[in-house]
């Protein structure tokens, strides 16, 4: 584990220094974007959007810029993207285009700030407050995974590296440090890393299987098209699809691995008696009932996040489901869904069979026979649908 952990750090370390693209090359624009505020509403209508047959609300409205370096200026915005009130706190777009003589203001997005301060602080006090120790080295950890996603992974991805390599890599990294300061150096812990890990590689590799024969490109949303274009086709879309699906599996498989492996400390704790192979079916009996609820939960958890695509294809009524399916935005989703299903599933024999090698010593005793037998009696009066 230590030669494992040395050289995951000495991999990501190098990251920051190899020239590709980087993130000041993406967006060749000249804009600022300020804090702004409504002074007044100088008009408002509904007209229809150029095109449909959908109204929207239309402002023109005089803002003053709240910082940046036209702080304290009045301006003038024509606003088709927010419905704002007087009073309102908003991002303001300057756009300076010379050479098609273009200067014009526009609204990016409402001031969401304090909102979200608010219930980052409320989900912090829930958590200390009722996780006591554990829920504030689950707050670390978190910090932590946030903090190698931002540093190390999108950097690594903009410099040009694999995105499916870094991923992987920044993945583990997650994994072992997020599950040590959660849980403590000892055993238990280290059994779940490696499984969770083994369990990152087999998921990396059927996603790469199972993006290259479904031929998914990677250009599914315009955040795809532009990142694309910003990077001058330097960026492995499809590479960065697999990266998404490892990340996204990490929260759930963290789960299922810490679960079986303490399950086989307590139950080798209560029956030391035990030998590993019983141990490894009854762990795997808990394990296949976490399996139905977390697999409902990953899949349930993507048709959320992908409801208006839904939506948007359930309106048009197209008749044939399998052109509907077979469109790369919605194949996407599927694949995600499903190659994070089975990376789930797997995660439970792979941890536990790893538990039950590092955690379980059989130590036979007198009565191991008798216990055995006693036991073997009492599950045929006992079972569990």
């Amino acid at each position: 584990m230590k030669y494992f952990f040395s050289f995951i750090l000495v991999a990501l370390a190098f990251l920051g220094g190899i020239q590709g693209v980087k993130a000041a090359d993406l967006v060749p624009e000249s804009r600022t974007t300020a804090k702004a505020q409504v002074l007044e509403i100088l008009s408002q209508e509904r007209k229809d959007i150029p095109g449909t047959d959908t109204l929207s609300d239309y402002q023109t409205l005089k803002v003053k810029i709240l910082d940046g370096n036209e702080k304290g200026a009045e301006v003038t915005v024509e606003n088709d993207y927010l419905n704002l009130q007087k009073g309102d706190v908003f991002y303001l777009i300057h756009t300076i285009d010379k050479y098609n003589n273009i200067d014009v203001y526009s609204v990016s997005e409402p001031y969401r700030i304090p909102a979200l301060y608010f219930f980052i602080g409320l989900f912090v006090v829930c958590v200390v407050l009722f996780g006591g120790k554990q829920g504030v080295r689950g707050i670390i950890a978190l910090a932590l995974s946030f903090f190698f996603i931002g540093f190390l992974l999108l950097p690594g991805i903009l410099h040009g590296y694999s995105p499916v390599l870094v991923s992987i890599g920044v993945s583990s990294l997650i994994i072992i440090l997020g599950s040590y300061i959660t849980h403590g150096f000892n055993k238990t812990t280290s059994s779940a890393v490696i499984g969770m890990i083994i369990t990152i590689i087999v998921t990396g590799i059927l996603a790469f299987l199972a993006i290259k024969y479904a031929r998914l490109s990677g250009f599914t949303t315009d955040e795809s098209v532009y990142l694309n274009q910003n990077s001058r086709g330097q960026i492995d879309l499809a590479g960065l699809l697999l990266g998404g699906i490892l990340i996204g599996l990490l929260g759930v498989l963290y789960d299922a691995a810490i679960g079986q492996a303490i399950a086989v400390e307590e139950l080798h704790e209560v029956g030391p008696h035990l030998p590993k192979s019983t141990i490894y079916k009854r762990a795997i009996r808990i394990g296949r009932e976490h399996i139905g609820a977390l697999v409902n939960t990953l899949a349930i958890a993507y048709v959320g996040a992908s409801l208006p695509l839904l939506l948007l294809f359930y309106s048009f009524g197209t008749g044939d489901y399998t052109q509907t399916i077979n469109k790369e935005i919605f194949s996407t989703e599927i694949i995600r869904a499903i190659i994070g299903s089975i990376g789930l599933v797997l995660a439970v024999p792979i941890t536990t069979l790893i538990s039950t090698w590092m955690l379980v010593k059989e130590t036979p005793t007198k009565d191991s026979a008798l216990l055995a037998l006693e036991e073997k009696a009492a599950e045929k009066k006992v079972h569990h649908h």
